[in-house]
């Protein structure tokens, strides 16, 4: 007997009916936990401080950044990042200030630590914050000199863990990095220490909004990272990179920017079944923040995107708007 449909064999919308169905089928679920905050310290200065080309993410000093850590905490995430916003005076060609044992960003995270032993602390490894010229590296006759660079990188890392950092972040994209990081790691009795690679760092320009707020951006003029970040063009090449840092002796891998590159953090992921964790970084966070102030887009596009990103595949997503967007899911 033949029977005569005059419906749909499937109606995929029965699972659309409400909210609670929709929740219950999703393929995807983002979480506090899923998120990190990134949290600018400034030296030798106290309170808030706006950043305006990232609206609402500021400058703290240390008297406030633990208000703010209590705040992340409390909208239940529990890792940060932080970054270093160094005194003009202090930077020089070497980065000199980020191998002293006793420089500001240490003191802050023994102080972050010592206030909230529970929390996860990345510290971010890298020279541009303390160069006068906006280089991540040691810059000899106009080029980076990766070698060099990767011996003061060592020291970075080696103080940065002795100050209680859980996890080292190496963002530079120096050739070599990781193994030597690792092996210094391993002899100084920092087996635990765990590395994060930005192993896949290109050569974006949606970091503008981050090199004013760690003040490198008139530093660093008009002058290119080509040579060692990645070009916006190669997709291969993100593998070969995140291959040779797990060989080396990586943890987690990082893709940055996060958006524009969905296609390499799904590649990674899928290829190397590591941790792969990916930065929202401040140009896409600063460009989604000025469309819904100007109410050209919807204030849940920024849930939107970090979705989008954990889809894709990462583990983890750094974010500014973290602590926001956990208030959100915790509220809901």
């Amino acid at each position: 007997m033949t029977i005569n449909r005059k419906f749909p064999n499937t109606r995929l919308r029965r699972l659309r009916r409400n909210s609670n169905l929709i929740d219950l089928v999703a393929e995807t679920n983002l979480s506090s936990q899923d998120l990190i905050q990134p949290i600018f310290i400034k030296e030798n200065f106290n309170g808030i401080e706006s950043i305006e080309s990232m609206p609402g993410i500021n400058r703290f000093g240390i008297d406030e950044v633990l208000k703010e850590i209590e705040e992340v905490i409390e909208s239940g995430i529990n890792t940060i990042a932080v970054f270093p916003v160094v005194e003009s005076d202090k930077k020089d060609s070497k980065g000199s200030e980020a191998t002293k044992e006793d420089n500001f960003i240490s003191s802050a995270i023994k102080t972050i630590k010592k206030n909230f032993p529970e929390i996860i602390l990345i510290a971010d490894v890298a020279l541009d914050p303390y160069t006068d010229h906006g280089h991540d590296g040691i810059l000899i006759n106009d080029e980076i000199d990766n070698d060099a660079t990767i011996k003061v990188l060592i020291e970075q890392s080696l103080i940065l863990a002795e100050a209680g950092a859980d996890i080292i972040a190496p963002s530079d994209m120096m050739d070599g990095r990781i193994g030597s990081i690792r092996q210094s790691l391993e002899d100084s009795n920092f087996k635990n220490t765990i590395l994060l690679s930005y192993a896949a760092k290109y050569n974006s320009k949606f970091y503008g909004p981050f090199r004013d707020a760690v003040n490198s951006a008139s530093n660093l003029g008009k002058a290119t990272k080509s040579s060692y970040q990645m070009s916006i063009h190669n997709k291969d090449e993100a593998i070969h990179e995140v291959a040779i840092d797990i060989n080396e002796g990586a943890d987690i891998v990082m893709v940055k920017p996060a958006m524009p590159y969905l296609d390499i953090i799904h590649l990674i992921k899928e290829k190397f079944k590591i941790p792969t964790f990916a930065y929202q970084v401040s140009g896409e966070y600063s460009m989604l923040k000025l469309a819904i102030k100007e109410g050209w887009l919807d204030q849940k596009v920024m849930l939107e995107s970090l979705v989008s990103i954990k889809r894709a595949g990462a583990d983890a997503i750094l974010t500014y708007a973290a602590k926001e967007i956990s208030k959100e899911m915790q509220n809901k």
